[in-house]
């Protein structure tokens, strides 16, 4: 079974963990008083990923503080990630400028391709939600971009990661097939 681990990184306050909690099934109620992460939260638990050969997936979910005094552990929560997703609000101007400092901290530093990356525009529940195109960095733009609203569209969101995954699951399997090829020969 492959184990894919995913970090969740992004600004304080951008609804990591609120995600991350509803992604895995941990909670079933969306909202509540803001507490923020300290350090990293793990949480794990099994998935389909769509658009692979592989049934099942094993993920482990890193929910990462958006706080910087964490920074000095960054290099230690990176190590083997297959993956990485920023979150963010888009209806906090700073975040947009913010997610360019966390996508060259850890996709920018990793060897990760565009699939293995996601952003995630979380709207707070009583925002309104504009699909339109955000004012993103070049950087940014090339990476899949989806909007998140757990009020009115939560399978929307878990059906997107499920296809990201997906890409995921298959990054790491030709990944794996390209190192035993050179073994081989």
């Amino acid at each position: 079974m492959f184990k894919a681990k995913i970090l969740f990184v992004g600004p304080n306050e951008s609804g990591k963990t609120v995600l991350a909690n509803f992604l895995s099934d941990t909670t079933e109620t969306v909202g509540g008083e803001y507490r923020p992460t300290q350090g990293v939260r793990i949480l794990e638990f099994e998935s389909q990923p769509e658009g692979s050969d592989v049934k099942t997936c094993e993920v482990e979910l890193w929910d990462c503080s958006g706080d910087f005094k964490y920074e000095s552990c960054w290099p230690a929560l990176m190590k083997d990630c297959s993956g990485v997703a920023i979150i963010f609000n888009p209806d906090v101007p700073s975040h947009l400028k913010e997610i360019e400092t966390w996508h060259s901290m850890f996709i920018s530093t990793q060897s990760l391709q565009d699939s293995q990356c996601l952003l995630i525009a979380h709207h707070k529940p009583g925002t309104e939600v504009e699909a339109g195109r955000l004012p993103l960095a070049p950087n940014l733009s090339r990476l899949p971009l989806i909007h998140s609203n757990l009020e009115e569209e939560p399978e929307d969101l878990r059906h997107a990661f499920y296809r990201y995954l997906g890409n995921v699951v298959k990054a790491m399997s030709e990944s794996r097939e390209r190192e035993e090829m050179s073994i081989i020969t």
